[in-house]
């Protein structure tokens, strides 16, 4: 389990990004799988859950994640979910303590979000497609709505996949500057004609400085190139795998 400097401080935050290691399930899905929506056991899976929520001091029932599908859609968290029924977004806030907001990665940026003063948190699952969508943007208003105030916000970005191995192509490119001609300075070209290296860290970043919060870390791990410790989809796809397992990012409030 990883952490954020600015989170360890928190005094009403547990908070982990959890990698690969530690559970259960084998092969492909090796070893801690926190996703339902891979075809790994479901057992494997729900025993992989129970071990992270041991480690944030929650009961399993209580680790909640929603049915990601890469939009900007926040579900506030008032009560907790069984896994066949999460709501299809991708971020979540709270002010309820004793409930663990998890996000599943495999490539993707996982955002944790506390103000601490306010006992509001938040998480959110930003690909690239979530993120110049604005599910940041809209966490952090989420937040503002119960009680939190935008200068007190942390936040801290998880592992993710890292500019020299996120390989994109042109179309991916054009988008991104039609959004916004300024968005060329996260993109180098590649070593393949007519592609280029995309920095998703560091355009997730960006959009949470833009948010003007108050304070925003990276734990600067790359899904991609440290096998050993976390899934991705993306080597996956390159070896040309069947499948990938999902490591989970998350944070609670204590009682």
């Amino acid at each position: 389990m990883l952490k954020a400097k600015p989170f360890e401080v928190l005094s009403h935050v547990r908070h982990g990004f959890f990698t690969r290691e530690g559970g259960v399930s084998k092969g492909i899905y090796a070893s801690l799988n926190c996703g339902y929506g891979s075809n790994d056991d479901k057992e494997c899976v729900r025993e992989n859950r129970a071990r992270v929520a041991s480690k944030l001091s929650v009961e399993p029932e209580k680790l909640l994640t929603v049915y990601q599908v890469h939009s900007p859609n926040v579900v506030t968290v008032t009560h907790p979910w069984e896994p066949d029924g999460a709501p299809q977004a991708d971020a979540m806030v709270t002010k309820e303590a004793g409930m663990a907001l998890g996000i599943l990665t495999a490539d993707c940026a996982p955002v944790l979000f506390a103000d601490n003063k306010a006992h509001v948190i938040g998480a959110a699952h930003a690909g690239w497609k979530g993120a110049i969508g604005g599910v940041l943007e809209a966490t952090i208003e989420a937040m503002i709505g119960l009680g939190a105030e935008r200068n007190r916000i942390v936040a801290a970005i998880g592992p993710c996949i890292s500019k020299d191995a996120y390989e994109v192509g042109a179309e991916f490119h054009d988008r991104f500057l039609d959004a916004d001609g300024a968005n060329a300075k996260w993109f180098s070209a590649s070593e393949n004609d007519g592609h280029f290296m995309f920095d998703l860290p560091g355009y997730v970043e960006e959009r949470l400085e833009a948010a003007d919060i108050g304070t925003i870390a990276l734990v600067g791990r790359c899904t991609y190139r440290e096998q050993k410790r976390f899934f991705s989809y993306r080597r996956t796809t390159h070896r040309k795998e069947k499948d990938y397992g999902r490591q989970i990012s998350a944070l609670m409030l204590r009682d």
